[in-house]
């Protein structure tokens, strides 16, 4: 049966006993709603992960080097544009024109950019302060559920939707995110992590190496929306069936293919790297190029698996339509390593 959590603040959540698992204030948002830091540890990783957005923050690895961006204040995630480590939703990408329909019912969005939906408008899910369900430690790994309901009508999007995202560190030096979702009438859901991924610990990721299980991509119109077309990457820049360097700016959605990893990166200098698993049939890859402020273009690399954009308005995409009575569920598994 679906059940929607009725307080929309953090409720307390005892820790004592949970090794590995602490908890700081990270401040108050405007309307005086408090938010919480939680750092887990396992593995020889350490996790920062805020109730806003339920954005990871940091991400240290044994050596102490920090591998994603994040911002020092509760106030500049606030003012972030550039959706720093949250998770993104309702819709994670663009959907056209900011409207699709379903069973024959126009819905229209929160147009915010280009006249088109971007991560769900501006009151997306990484806007939105989260409520902490459940914590746990054992097996030598500790995990944190994060839960938000969204609201009948929050930002265009028909019916209610209970939505849960479950970190998990360890055992070894692997992050996973679960994510879960119910909705009370038919909507359409895509969610995904948008952490942006810097493994040389600071500075650009031009010259980090990446490799996709991707031989096809989604062409796009000059506002980013997907032609529809699914066109081989063979003969194009965005061949990364190979391992290739990053020396440009991305911002595209690839098509997995069956074979794993969906995704590696490397960062020849300091030995680290990173693979990406999946459930999802594809990955968005972002470099940072509209990145402002404390970060510049390309500082970091968001791999954002996902549905594809625009897919309720794509029939010949895979469907992102959830239902009532069923549960929409992925995983994404993120595993790190350091050449010795």
């Amino acid at each position: 049966m679906f059940t929607m959590p009725r307080s929309p603040s953090p409720s307390p959540i005892d820790l004592r006993g949970a090794s590995g698992i602490a908890r700081t204030r990270f401040g108050r948002l405007p309307d005086g709603r408090d938010v919480d830091l939680f750092t887990l540890e396992a593995g020889g990783l350490v996790a920062r992960i805020s109730t806003f957005g339920a954005a990871v923050q940091e991400l240290r690895l044994p050596d102490g080097a920090n591998v994603v961006l994040g911002y020092p204040s509760l106030d500049d995630y606030v003012e972030d544009r550039a959706y720093m480590g949250a998770i993104v939703g309702r819709y994670a990408n663009r959907i056209a024109g900011a409207r699709f329909e379903l069973d024959g019912v126009e819905h229209r969005l929160d147009a915010n950019e280009a006249g088109n939906c971007l991560h769900g408008g501006r009151g997306g899910f990484d806007k939105r302060l989260w409520r902490v369900a459940r914590t746990h430690a054992g097996d030598g790994a500790v995990s944190l559920m994060l839960r938000y309901e969204s609201a009948d009508g929050e930002e265009g999007f028909p019916g209610a939707l209970a939505v849960g995202a479950t970190y998990t560190i360890g055992p070894g030096t692997e992050l996973r995110v679960d994510y879960r979702a119910m909705a009370r009438k038919p909507t359409v859901v895509n969610l995904t992590s948008h952490v942006y991924w810097q493994l040389a610990g600071g500075g650009s990721v031009d010259g980090h190496v990446l490799t996709l299980a991707a031989s096809r991509y989604l062409p796009v119109r000059a506002d980013m929306i997907p032609t529809g077309e699914i066109a081989p990457v063979a003969g194009t820049p965005l061949d990364f069936t190979a391992p290739r360097a990053i020396a440009e700016g991305y911002d595209h959605h690839f098509v997995l293919d069956e074979t794993r990893p969906a995704a590696r990166l490397e960062d020849p200098v300091s030995g680290r790297a990173l693979e990406v698993e999946t459930t999802e049939p594809g990955i968005q890859v972002y470099t940072g190029n509209h990145l402002a402020g404390a970060y510049r273009p390309r500082d970091g690399i968001a791999l954002e698996p996902q549905h594809c954009p625009d897919s309720p308005n794509h029939p010949e995409f895979p469907s992102t339509v959830v239902r009532p009575g069923r549960v929409f569920a992925s995983a994404t598994w993120y595993r790190l390593s350091q050449r010795q």
